[in-house]
């Protein structure tokens, strides 16, 4: 199985008030990297058969996008094994009802996300793999071991598609 990790993209300051933070939604910059981020895996022929999402707003929000980027025409899933408190186990089991797919995105939060991804590639208790917000690492999954192919950040995608913007332009237009 292939697993595509996806952290919710910006979604501006973290709100005191918890029912607030949940209903917090992705800011201008947080839409962008999802549309930048989602053509980009559209690029890379990137295909799921379930897309699996925190309920939270600025999660779900980003599951949306980046789905409908790279053509994923399901539901999304909404599941709270991906919320920001959730446990690995929860995640496990999440995994585990999935595991007759192909390909599944999950869409999540900090620092469970990482540490998920940590915990399936192998890491000792407390070791992490830092996911950006926005950012997306694709495992390969055999409920046994994972083995990470590739993880990309906003920022490299934005600036590969700003060096092409800018590399497109005529001559004498360029600064």
């Amino acid at each position: 199985m292939i697993v595509y990790f996806v952290r919710h993209a910006s979604a501006g300051s973290h709100k005191a008030d918890p029912k607030k933070d949940e209903k917090r939604a992705l800011d201008e910059n947080g839409i962008q990297q999802c549309g930048l981020m989602g053509r980009t895996l559209a690029a890379l022929d990137v295909h799921v058969d379930a897309t699996i999402t925190s309920p939270l707003k600025r999660a779900a929000q980003t599951a949306a996008l980046v789905a409908n980027e790279i053509g994923y025409e399901g539901k999304l899933s909404l599941d709270s094994s991906l919320r920001p408190e959730s446990s690995f186990e929860e995640f496990r089991k999440l995994l585990d009802r999935f595991r007759e797919r192909d390909a599944v995105m999950v869409v999540g939060h900090n620092p469970n996300l990482s540490e998920f991804l940590a915990k399936l590639l192998g890491a000792r208790s407390g070791g992490s793999v830092e996911l950006k917000k926005g950012a997306v690492a694709k495992i390969e999954f055999d409920q046994k071991r994972a083995a990470l192919e590739w993880c990309i950040s906003p920022r490299l995608v934005r600036s590969i598609y700003d060096n092409a913007a800018s590399s497109s332009r005529p001559k004498s237009s360029r600064k």
